[in-house]
């Protein structure tokens, strides 16, 4: 691409990629000029998920030197530690690792500058969610990345302080296995008889933070506090040393600006979030790395429970290549149903393959993923069924719409189980609790027939000028270079269509549509 612009010139390359690559994976330059786009799409009853896809273009070495200058303190020195040496070594930052391009295609990634540009980034995410408001015609959806509103450090330091947890709380109820407290079905008698020989100063005031309710504990601290900024992180982070009752951290030491910098992000997620309810615009806060991913999905729970009173409009997303997706998603499912919220989902397969085993390889920690393409669908229809029955079991009690979630995949076995287990759980079409989810230019034969037949089926729609969006098409690109050669189907038709076209004189044929969107 960057080659043609050299030789075409900028007039020339433009023309030529709107009749090809741009136009077929991005809808256009403005909110203006996507309309008639997006207008086409829900005259066949597909709705948009809109997405401003301009990405930085930085060199490796670029993003190296921006990801471990955000992942540092001043004057702390660099060191690579493996998980051998310590366990908490997967949550740190590695230079190998440091560009969170590599060995990922399909997912967009947010390098930290400053404080700065995280406020750009938040002004963009606020344009798609006014964009998704006034085009949509019903509640539409967006979505964000959390890295892109803050310094990934303190996302490394929260998984962390969330796996430190893990184990202290596997130590406090003599469980081999580090895991949530809702799993562990753990009381708070329990935690205070276990305490009760090692009292010391603060430990009653920890006990009284605790998160729980007629069921039981759910959580060890205040998460409430935290997301309001109402406290400090390396304040909340405290448990009592169940040898000497003395209170410890399991956070390192925070810089008055580092905890100055986590409370900016809570002030952009509460931002965004605030205008997506006033503007009726569900959010979808994307999945990242498995590093980030603890602190991802504890915050996207927490900010739930606060703007999903009466409706799901803050939703999180699970990978199902992940071992542990099934028992992450129930755990969530749990908190929600305990503290009465509502909770929306997405699942998808996963964006960071590779590059997660890689990594996992490299600093000699268990791979996170599952071993196969089957076991991964496996747990796809696994996490999807949990899903699936609970949103009959709140249709049966009058509650039908208290769980929402977005089936986003272009496998067609995965979207005919889902149509499948929706009919036999006496889920209807126009009950408005499942969605589907592809690309556009992607997926149409699967797309097209679900609107049309009256399932609620979203278009991601990338829309940016054409040389900004150079890098999101150059991962397009590389992208379908791998799946063209199993679409074998997708391209058997289009040959047909291509030559009906040529054979009928047809051959710039545009299909009119005149469904409407349930």
């Amino acid at each position: 691409m960057k080659l043609f612009r050299k030789l075409l010139g900028q007039k020339l390359f433009h023309t030529v990629m709107r009749a090809t690559f741009y136009g077929q994976f991005v809808a256009g330059a403005d909110q203006a000029s996507i309309r008639p786009q997006i207008e086409n799409m829900r005259s066949f009853g597909v709705k948009s998920i809109l997405d401003y896809s301009v990405e930085e273009d930085i060199s490796t070495e670029e993003a190296e030197q921006a990801e471990m200058r955000s992942c540092s303190t001043p004057g702390e020195q660099e060191q690579e530690l493996t998980v051998q040496k310590d366990p908490m070594a997967r949550y740190h930052a590695h230079r190998e690792f440091a560009d969170r391009r590599v060995k990922v295609q399909s997912a967009r990634t947010y390098f930290y500058m400053n404080e700065a540009q995280c406020e750009k980034n938040m002004e963009t995410f606020l344009k798609s969610i006014e964009a998704v408001s006034g085009s949509t015609q019903c509640t539409g959806l967006a979505a964000i990345k959390m890295t892109a509103l803050g310094r990934p450090q303190l996302l490394m330091q929260l998984s962390e302080v969330i796996m430190r947890t893990r184990r202290y709380l596997a130590e406090l109820a003599g469980s081999e296995r580090a895991t949530d407290v809702i799993s562990q079905d753990v009381s708070v008698e329990q935690i205070q008889s276990r305490l009760k020989e090692t009292s010391g100063p603060g430990v009653e005031q920890w006990l009284k933070g605790l998160t729980y309710d007629q069921d039981g504990l759910i959580h060890l601290f205040s998460w409430s506090g935290l997301i309001d900024t109402k406290t400090l992180m390396s304040d909340l982070f405290r448990v009592p040393n169940l040898t000497t009752g003395r209170m410890e951290p399991l956070i390192t030491s925070l810089t008055k600006d580092e905890e100055e910098m986590f409370k900016n992000m809570m002030r952009r997620l509460h931002t965004i979030f605030s205008y997506a309810r006033e503007c009726d615009v569900r959010v979808m806060v994307d999945a990242e790395q498995t590093y980030f991913q603890p602190a991802i999905s504890r915050l996207t729970m927490e900010l739930m429970r606060k703007y999903n009173r009466e409706k799901a409009i803050v939703f999180n997303t699970y990978q199902c290549y992940l071992k542990e997706a099934y028992h992450n998603l129930s755990v969530d499912l749990d908190q929600a149903d305990r503290q009465h919220f509502y909770f929306g989902a997405k699942l998808v397969r996963g964006a960071y393959m590779e590059q997660e085993r890689y990594r996992a390889a490299s600093l000699g920690y268990e791979d996170p993923i599952n071993p196969t393409f089957e076991a991964t669908s496996e747990m796809y229809e696994r996490c999807l069924l949990e899903t699936l029955r609970r949103i009959q079991h709140y249709k049966k009690y009058g509650q039908p719409r208290k769980l929402a979630i977005m089936v986003a995949s272009h496998n067609e076995d995965t979207v005919r189980f889902t149509v499948q287990k929706m009919d036999e759980l006496d889920i209807k079409r126009e009950d408005k609790v499942v969605c589907f989810g592809q690309l556009l230019g992607m997926c149409d034969h699967v797309s097209f027939p679900l609107g049309q037949a009256g399932y609620s089926v979203y278009k991601y729609v990338p829309y940016g000028p054409i040389d900004e969006v150079l890098p999101y098409l150059s991962r397009r690109a590389q992208e379908n270079k791998g799946i063209l050669t199993k679409v074998a189907k997708e391209r058997k038709m289009l040959r047909s269509e291509l030559l009906r076209r040529l054979v009928s004189g047809q051959l710039f044929y545009k299909p009119v549509g005149n469904y409407t969107p349930v």
